[in-house]
């Protein structure tokens, strides 16, 4: 590779025909490839988020590995959860996060039970005494080819409780314990606005986090706290092999031709919770390889 294909984002990073690979939900990073970039060798920090605390739902692996990451390197401490079985993902986030000298607390936590989520938070404000940043990561999709008949109630409930519930009950939670300057960051998703047939439940809670997201900015601006979140478009993370069954073409249907890797997304978070976004509320941060959305 040659220092044009470096700069050109077509280049960067592979491109589909991917190889064909399936795994149990969640998702495990190890079995991945190409194995996924979270920023390891390329992210360098500059200090913009200087002993930040920040709170991360699904920071073992993929958008929120990167996230964490990136957090740390700018100075922030992270408190992330994982499911249980994600145990072995989350400790690589711990190492990541403390070799950048930073403190790491990964909290084994179901957002779809309310009870964790509170004491999720209670946990957060334990270790930190503050939350500086919540960031809203966690999600759950299956893709569902066969139509409306095949999404269970079960699927469905799970997919809301995921993506709406936790984000809900955490926002509700977080919010008296972090001050004026801090910021809350959601991830929702291209879907919300071009939906995928085959991920009906899902890309409706992301249309719902859109919506959310710039309610909840309108309802806090008042006390300093900024409200954005930021639509990804196809990223290679744990969650593509372990719920759609076509991973070889993933990613091509983006202009760029291919899907993104964890690291490229994770700038966005650390702008939006940054000083540099001081005037940035109530904004959903577009990064889906060129597919133009509202």
């Amino acid at each position: 590779m040659n220092d044009d294909d470096v700069r050109n984002p077509v280049e960067r990073h592979p491109r589909p025909d991917l190889p064909q690979q399936d795994q149990e939900h969640p998702g495990w990073t190890g079995p991945m490839d190409p194995p996924p970039d979270h920023g390891e060798e390329s992210y360098r920090g500059s200090g913009l988020l200087k002993d930040r605390k920040a709170v991360l739902t699904g920071g073992d692996s993929g958008i929120g590995r990167a996230v964490a990451l990136a957090y740390a390197r700018e100075g922030a401490d992270v408190l992330f959860t994982h499911l249980p079985e994600e145990a072995e993902d989350a400790r690589e986030t711990v190492r990541l996060v403390e070799e950048a000298g930073r403190k790491a607390v990964a909290v084994a936590c179901d957002v779809r039970d309310e009870e964790q989520c509170r004491a999720l938070v209670e946990r957060a404000v334990a270790e930190f005494g503050r939350i500086d940043v919540l960031i809203n990561n966690a999600a759950y999709q299956m893709a569902q080819p066969d139509g409306i008949g095949a999404i269970t109630t079960e699927q469905f409930d799970r997919v809301v409780r995921t993506n709406l519930y936790g984000m809900f009950w955490l926002c509700r939670a977080a919010l008296p314990h972090i001050p004026a300057g801090g910021s809350i960051i959601n991830t929702t998703s291209v879907q919300a606005y071009k939906p995928s047939p085959h991920l009906l439940d899902y890309a409706m809670t992301k249309g719902a986090i859109v919506t959310f997201t710039q309610g909840l900015a309108q309802m806090v601006a008042a006390d300093g706290i900024r409200v954005n979140a930021v639509a990804p478009g196809p990223v290679w993370t744990p969650l593509i092999p372990a719920t759609l069954p076509d991973t070889k073409e993933f990613g091509k249907q983006a202009p760029l031709g291919r899907p993104a890797q964890p690291a490229e997304m994770a700038p966005a978070y650390v702008f939006l919770a940054s000083d540099q976004a001081s005037f940035v509320t109530a904004e959903i941060l577009n990064a889906t390889g060129g597919t133009p959305l509202p």
